[in-house]
């Protein structure tokens, strides 16, 4: 399936956590970045970066971000509709889901 050819989101800084991405999450990325690029060349690469940002942001600081469940904390991707979930498991932080917010939570 597409995806950002030779790009994979989740690779952060050495002052950071390492943050690894569910295959799910992956397959979201993805599809977010098939999606955007689809629309406009170049879309994708805006998405993977804003994406990438949030995943620094969540390995520099995992504890900032909001707890929505349990030990689940999200934070939002800026300028597109998506939020990243993410677990702190230390040494490394895992991302359940980088979830477009207008999908139905339940499926």
């Amino acid at each position: 399936m597409g995806g950002c050819p030779g790009r994979r989101a989740g690779a952060v800084g050495s002052l950071s956590l390492p943050v690894v991405l569910d295959p799910e999450a992956q397959d979201e990325f993805d599809q977010g970045y098939d999606y955007y690029e689809g629309l406009r060349a170049g879309l994708g690469e805006s998405f993977a970066e804003a994406v990438q940002v949030a995943l620094n942001q969540i390995g520099s600081m995992p504890r900032s971000h909001r707890v929505v469940f349990s030990d689940i904390q999200r934070t939002v991707v800026r300028k597109f509709p998506y939020c990243v979930f993410y677990r702190e498991e230390n040494p490394q932080v895992r991302v359940l889901s980088i979830f477009h917010t207008g999908r139905d939570p339940n499926i």
